[in-house]
């Protein structure tokens, strides 16, 4: 049996207390020969400054500290690991990427994608106004990771709001989209539901989005309401607002029946304005 898992949490800036966090809360997961868990965005580190974000990606990149720790609870709980999203110090650069990294069961780095778009917006919120892009390198890559569970497209967060990312993971042969998020309660509120069950329509894809939740030491306040939907749009599993998980089994003849019965991509005549 395949299980496909989300983790929501309440990170803090403390990179140790959430591996405490995250390890505990894989550990209470059923248990499942395959699973792939998705944990959110930010992970090791939320709730401080996007300064402090630098200086901890500066800090860690010569020993790869925080990807290390993340790829050891792969291994130990023997698990693919789709660890949310740590910042990487780009060399040369005051910047750093917002970097998603995939990890074997056996602990081994299988592929990292960097968050391409960027989310500088004006929200009705305590924060006001959200410049991503100050600190964080956007990134370049349509990524699909190749695992032993199946193909795996990998986005973050406000990749959400770009269908044409999500048409390229389909084309590229992706059963599952991962999507660590830390939405804001206001627009998690207005959108996130909608937005994740079309994405799944679309593509035909389960779609597993782990958010961050509640109120964190910076004041900022994320949604939470991480959920599993089923290529068909029907949600699977949700998690409310709380610090917690969730988790269903996979089932590929799913994908396969829908694909069959209804081959959008096969009538899709705009498959070249898809390309990002």
């Amino acid at each position: 049996m395949v299980r496909l898992s989300a983790i929501q949490l309440n990170s803090t800036p403390n990179v140790e207390e959430n591996l405490s966090n995250i390890s505990r809360l894989i550990s209470e997961l059923p248990h499942a020969a395959n699973h792939l868990v998705v944990l959110p965005e930010c992970c090791l580190f939320f709730g401080g400054s996007d300064r402090d974000m630098l200086e901890l990606a500066k800090a860690t990149a010569e020993d790869n500290r925080l990807a290390n720790a993340l790829a050891m609870l792969a291994k130990e709980h023997q698990v693919t690991l789709v660890a949310g999203s740590i910042p990487v110090a780009v060399k040369g650069k005051y910047q750093f990427t917002n970097r998603c990294c995939v990890f074997s069961p056996e602990g081994k780095l299988v592929s990292q994608y960097d968050k391409i778009h960027l989310f500088d917006v004006e929200v009705a919120d305590k924060s006001k106004s959200y410049k991503e892009s100050k600190y964080t390198l956007a990134g370049e890559q349509v990524v699909l990771a190749d695992t032993s569970i199946t193909k795996i497209g990998l986005a973050i967060c406000y990749d959400l709001r770009f269908p044409g990312l999500f048409g390229q993971l389909r084309q590229q042969g992706a059963n599952v989209v991962t999507l660590p998020s830390a939405f804001t309660r206001v627009t998690g509120e207005a959108h996130w539901q909608p937005l994740i069950q079309a994405r799944a329509i679309e593509n035909q894809v389960y779609m597993v989005a782990a958010g961050q939740v509640g109120i964190h030491q910076n004041g900022r306040e994320t949604w939470g309401h991480s959920m599993i939907v089923d290529p068909w749009g029907r949600i699977l599993a949700e998690r409310a607002d709380e610090v917690g998980s969730i988790s269903v089994e996979y089932q590929s003849s799913v994908v396969e029946e829908i694909r069959e019965k209804m081959p959008v991509l096969a009538h899709n005549q705009f498959l070249s304005e898809l390309n990002i």
